[in-house]
């Protein structure tokens, strides 16, 4: 599984508050490295699901 590195709280963290989750819709503080509302575990399974793997093929 992928695993995003997001220790760069200010760049993830919206202090504005929650907004729905583009993936799950459920509410999240968190923001993509585009500034899309998502949570770290929902970018993940994402970037695993839509990543061609070496041998996938």
């Amino acid at each position: 599984m992928a695993l995003l590195d997001w220790r760069s709280s200010p760049e993830h963290f919206d202090h504005s508050g929650d907004k729905p989750c583009v993936l799950c819709t459920k509410p999240t503080p968190l923001r993509s490295a585009k500034g899309k509302p998502v949570h770290k575990v929902c970018a993940e399974q994402w970037t695993d699901t839509h990543t061609d793997r070496e041998g996938d093929k």
